[in-house]
């Protein structure tokens, strides 16, 4: 009597192709697992949190003001950040002593309310002038973070995704965790 006949391994071949042909697009195109290292998007995300990154929204739409997204450093493309989205393309963003105005392609101005943000004692200005294809973006914990203020505007090419699920910790499951609508 033979453990492993043809048909049982034939079933296990087309078994593992199956997933193979399901199971890579989908995590090559559509989503990818994030862990949050750091404390620099407290108190909207928390280090270790694990959360799934929707790669497939912004090949249909742009990334907007508020979203929280994962992408890669323009410093280094092997490491990956997490920050929320303050500044559109060809906007002006203006920082002075922590309060951040825009102002749009088109002269209006907007003063953004950032409930999520740690309030820092921020004595600096910052005035830049964003690229068709760059985005302005900062973590929620401004003392703690590493952003556009410190390295610069990010380029579209950068953006891996949004922030679409947290898993972990079970606490704070939920669909598109630390969402905020920005008036566009």
């Amino acid at each position: 009597m033979k453990f492993f006949d043809e048909h049982w391994i034939k079933e296990v071949a087309i078994f593992i192709i199956l997933a193979i042909v399901i199971v890579v697009p989908i995590r090559l195109f559509v989503a990818q697992p994030f862990v949050v290292d750091g404390e620099s998007m407290h108190p909207t995300f928390e280090n270790a949190d694990y959360l799934i990154v929707d790669e497939l929204t912004y090949h249909l739409s742009l990334p907007q003001r508020g979203d929280v997204i994962v992408f890669r450093y323009p410093g280094d493309t092997r490491v990956f950040y997490i920050k929320r989205i303050i500044g559109l393309p060809n906007e002006t963003i203006h920082i002075n002593a922590g309060k951040i105005t825009i102002t749009k392609p088109d002269g209006t101005s907007l003063a953004l309310t950032e409930p999520y943000a740690v309030v820092e004692d921020a004595t600096y200005t910052l005035n830049t002038t964003l690229g068709s294809d760059q985005y302005f973006v900062m973590g929620d914990n401004r003392p703690q973070s590493s952003d556009s203020r410190v390295w610069g505007p990010l380029p579209t090419k950068d953006i891996i995704g949004r922030v679409f699920i947290r898993l972990l910790p079970p606490s704070g499951i939920g669909i598109l965790p630390g969402a905020f609508t920005q008036p566009q």
